[in-house]
């Protein structure tokens, strides 16, 4: 796997969802066309996602710098 490529896109759409709540926080969650309120995200789920994007940053960093956790993929029985 390709972990300096993850860790950019990972960047990338936690700055996305860190503009999106900015533009949240400024009054864009609403918005008018004719005579129809609609609503763009809800502040809740967005700050959620910048959570779990943030801690995927950090694994993924930790992974890169040989300080990550390690994966079992399988486990082969001994007989001593």
């Amino acid at each position: 796997m390709n972990f300096p490529a993850l860790l950019q896109q990972t960047k990338e759409r936690l700055q996305l969802y860190i503009n999106a709540e900015r533009a949240i926080l400024e009054g864009a969650q609403y918005y008018q066309i004719g005579n129809r309120n609609l609503r763009r995200a809800d502040l809740k789920e967005v700050r959620a996602e910048i959570d779990n994007l943030q801690k995927q940053e950090d694994e993924i960093e930790a992974i890169i710098s040989g300080n990550g956790s390690r994966i079992i993929t399988g486990i082969i029985p001994r007989d001593i």
